[in-house]
């Protein structure tokens, strides 16, 4: 609907009497305030370009490199190395730039949430009207099932709920009220309907207070629309690793030409020395890999119901430390359920949670379930006819429509085999008293059934504990009724309540019929209570086992909620969470940690486990604080209160099912099948990647170092050039052109949830990966240097010397691509033919320098030649010395001892 309101639009109906003072605004004040306000819309931030987009994906230490090695190899006039470089750079220019300018649809989500029409009354008359075109002052209609369309302060409120759980995170619709007075309003929100909310009950009439970028739901677009102060993981020690290698590079090569000079070198000689040294140390094929790495993990987690919206986030989730967690809908199943049963007797029966109502049943300790469904008949009559709410199946799924609370009673009573409609069609409806706050109770009154006198109409009631109580003289006992023993059931009150649970009480009671106007409140006496009912929105089945894998892998888990402390520390516990009472704070006390500096917040999120009662721009504070603290933190959320959380983590979770899209939208990651134990999914297959990528990391960094090892050692002890610039290149083309991608689609060792996270200032130049260089760079360096030494000595040409000296690493680099397989493990553990696309790279490696051997032209450029078999396996036996010596550093090191690597995440995870 356009702007503006024709008589088309003008429901033409007179305004109804409400008895509120309010009487709305006419189409001449209301076209002035939007001409002056604006439109009720959510501000929309201007987008960058295509091109500048584009340009920013190449301010990286990295890519940096990559072009001067582009520049390098053109100058050499060695086009296809600068084409590869290209393509390369170009490809991740390409992907960035989709991933960033997708960012912007968060805030389009936020706009689609804003209902499209709205009904109001304007000059004395109820219009329907675009909700864009709403102004402070409108006075708004809305109604169960509509969508509050800006924030309005109530004036009239007909049992009115809301349903404000994407705003709070609180699990429980809220009770409205109204009132004729804003600054009584100001300090109660019971009074003001929220934009973007759900009424889920009774109807109401409200002055619109607050339009578009005002409102609360605008307050977090404007959270969501800055800019993400977090960056991935991978992003900060890939740009620290650029930085090492740019660094180490240049000290190399300004080595070597020192060492060129003072020898007396050509000048030419020494540059294109240099240039191919470089090319061939740099590893302009990671950021490939990486790729490679992370679709391969994103393909894999989307087999565990685990989407990933941005490629990083695959090893994001693996780096993360700490999970943020929301309660409603993630940790628990966002659907209010009947948990526990307990009849006046003291029989005490539960209700099986799950999905589907037709698959629960009720169960007791001692009592079949037959018996059991036989004992609470009555009561589940009392639960079924005076509910207004409906459960149908839309084909295999159940929907339940109206009150929460009500189809909770209805899933009730299925779990008990009753079907609801037969109940209604046997109890035909006479009169119906609805639930209003006040009264705290609804009834309905129904024509005489088979166990009832011929006319007599049987009442039942649902309601409050102590409501009921007072109404009842009598007390249902295995079938007969006795005396009502009103302080056993208001015990047995306490105790379900004492669980966090709401608790809800069934009567029943018989009079004689009277006119359908007669029924009311004066005739709910003398009736005979049936029981109470607790019920709760269940922790999902999946969840406990999930967290503990979480604890196993070293992961610490917070919940962040708007429930209540009480009902947030008893689902926690729960689900699996390990917290003592001082780990419970509340946005109270965020709020005060806060005035008092990031220092104080710090102090209290580094030991507070249960966040309760916090609202959205807390939650936000609480992820940041997080990150401050050393953590890398990944939040998971389903509402728009989630969405400012859920993109400045350094990893976003959104559920898919029951999620708003503006929280997939602000999210990294969405979780398809919202089970708690997929993100665990996700974290494994995140750690593989990132392991990968680290494996492609030593591979070519170890190879490369070698190189610049053997011209290090060379030159000052006066040999000749040990490759040429051209032999160089081939090397690199040869052993590194394709195997770094067949590495990074590597498998999983297997043990990737036994470890602790890595510590989030961590490089990937860490301890483990240092070493192992060394190790593999002195034996390929060290040993290359003395193998072509002793060849000039005992009588071979320089050309000769360097054409066994090029063979010998060629097999060295094939060596150590099986060697970086695994960081802990032997070779022999992982499986030869566990990756045959690395066997079929590597041996289509040799083949393709065997065949250079005797290729004419191709030999005559490298200076080639065929190379006799005495020399083959004196070449294969030095360097089957680097697998050797591999393996000797990793069993040295402890890694492959049974165990090992579990007791390490235990110890951690403790």
């Amino acid at each position: 609907m356009t702007a503006g309101v024709d008589d088309a639009d003008d429901m033409h109906r007179p305004r109804p009497k409400t008895g509120a003072t309010e009487r709305g605004l006419t189409a001449a004040q209301a076209a002035a305030l939007l001409a002056r306000i604006g439109p009720n819309a959510l501000p929309q931030v201007p987008p960058p370009s295509l091109a500048a987009v584009f340009l920013r994906q190449f301010r990286s230490p990295l890519i940096y490199i990559l072009l001067v090695a582009a520049l390098v190899s053109l100058a050499l006039s060695d086009a296809k190395d600068a084409i590869f470089i290209g393509a390369v750079l170009l490809l991740n220019g390409i992907v960035g730039t989709a991933q960033e300018y997708s960012a912007g649809k968060a805030a389009a989500a936020l706009r689609r949430l804003e209902q499209p029409d709205a009904l109001v009354i304007r000059d004395d008359r109820q219009r329907l009207i675009a909700a864009r075109d709403l102004v402070p002052g409108d006075l708004v209609l809305i109604e169960a099932g509509g969508r509050v369309p800006a924030d309005i302060r109530l004036v009239e409120a007909g049992d009115l709920q809301c349903d404000e759980s994407l705003l709070t995170g609180a699990s429980l619709p809220v009770n409205k009220f109204a009132t004729d007075a804003e600054d009584r309003c100001a300090e109660a929100h019971g009074c003001l309907a929220y934009a973007g909310t759900v009424v889920t009950r009774g109807r109401g009439q409200g002055v619109v207070v607050a339009t578009g970028a005002a409102t609360e739901i605008g307050r977090i677009a404007k959270d969501i629309g800055k800019g993400s102060i977090s960056q991935p993981p991978l992003m900060i020690r890939l740009a620290r690793f650029s930085r090492a290698i740019a660094l180490s590079v240049g000290v190399a090569l300004v080595l070597l030409v020192a060492v060129g000079l003072w020898r007396g070198m050509d000048l030419r000689d020494l540059f294109m020395m240099s240039v191919g040294l470089a090319v061939s140390a740099i590893p302009e094929g990671l950021p490939v890999a990486i790729s490679v790495a992370l679709a391969i993990g994103m393909r894999r987690m989307s087999r565990a119901n685990v989407i990933v919206r941005k490629m990083s986030a695959v090893e994001s989730l693996g780096s993360c430390t700490m999970i943020a967690t929301d309660k409603t809908g993630t940790l628990t199943m966002n659907a209010l359920m009947v948990t526990d049963i307990c009849l006046p007797d003291g029989t005490a029966l539960r209700c099986q949670v799950g999905h589907d109502p037709e698959d629960a049943t009720v169960l007791g300790d001692g009592v079949d379930v037959d018996e059991a469904r036989q004992r609470m008949a009555s009561l589940v009559l009392a639960a079924t006819l005076p509910n207004e709410a409906e459960l149908v199946k839309d084909g295999a799924v159940w929907k339940g429509i109206g009150d929460t609370v009500d189809v909770a009673l209805l899933t009730m009573a299925i779990n008990s085999g009753a079907l609801p409609e037969d109940l209604r069609e046997r109890h035909p409806l006479a009169a119906r008293i609805p639930y209003e706050p006040d009264l705290r109770y609804a009834a309905s009154f129904h024509e005489s059934g088979q166990v009832s006198p011929e006319g007599a109409i049987r009442i039942f009631v649902k309601g409050a504990p102590e409501t009921l109580i007072a109404m009842s003289d009598r007390m249902e006992m295995g079938g007969g009724a006795v005396p009502i023993r009103h302080g056993e059931l208001l015990a047995q009150k306490d105790r379900l309540a004492a669980q966090g649970l709401r608790v809800l009480a069934f009567a029943q009671g018989e009079m004689a019929p009277v006119s359908e106007a007669g029924y009311g409140h004066g005739h709910l006496i003398n009736l005979t209570f049936l029981g109470l009912v607790g019920m709760k929105d269940p922790v999902r089945p999946e969840v406990p086992a999930a967290i503990r894998a979480c604890h196993d892998a070293g992961i610490q888990v917070a919940m962040v909620t708007g429930d209540d402390p009480a009902t947030a520390s008893a689902i926690a516990a729960e689900a699996g969470l390990v917290f003592s009472s001082d780990q419970v704070v509340t946005g109270d006390a965020v709020a005060r940690a806060e005035e008092k500096g990031d220092t104080a917040l710090d102090r209290l999120t580094d030991r507070a486990r249960i966040y309760a009662r916090v609202n959205p721009s807390q939650k936000l504070a609480i992820v940041l604080s997080l990150a401050r603290t050393g953590h890398f933190v990944a939040v998971t959320g389903d509402g728009v209160n989630d969405a400012p959380a859920l993109k400045h983590a350094h990893v976003g979770v959104a559920m898919g099912r029951k999620g708003t899209e503006v929280a997939k939208e602000s999210a990294d990651i969405v979780i398809t099948d919202e089970n708690f134990a997929s993100i665990v999914h996700g974290i494994r297959e995140g750690r593989v990647a990132y392991a990968n990528i680290r494996k492609v990391i030593f591979m070519l960094v170890s190879t490369g170092a070698a190189e610049v090892v053997l011209f290090l050692l060379a030159m000052p002890l006066g040999l000749p050039m040990p490759l040429l610039p051209v032999q160089l290149l081939w090397l690199n083309l040869v052993t590194n052109g394709i195997q770094d991608v067949a590495l990074a689609a590597e498998r999983g060792e297997g043990d990737e949830l036994s470890l602790p996270p890595r510590k989030p200032a961590e490089p990937i130049f860490d301890r483990v990966m240092l070493r192992r260089i060394l190790h593999s760079t002195m034996v390929m360096g060290v040993g290359g240097c003395a193998v072509f030494y002793w060849l000039l000595r005992h009588g071979y040409t320089e050309e000769a010397a360097r054409n066994l000296l090029l063979l010998l690493f060629v097999l060295f680099e094939n060596f150590q691509t099986f060697n970086s397989r695994s960081e802990r493990h032997s070779i022999f553990r992982q499986g030869f033919l566990a990756n045959p696309l690395l066997v079929l790279t590597v041996l289509g490696a040799q083949v393709l320098h065997i065949a250079a051997l005797y290729i004419p032209g191709l030999s005559a450029t490298l200076q080639l030649a065929p190379v006799s078999l005495a020399e083959w396996s004196v070449l294969l036996l030095l360097a089957a010395t680097l697998f050797a010596v591999m393996e000797l550093e990793k069993r040295w090191d402890g890694r492959m001892v049974p165990g090992r690597a579990t007791a390490r995440g235990g110890t951690a995870a403790g």
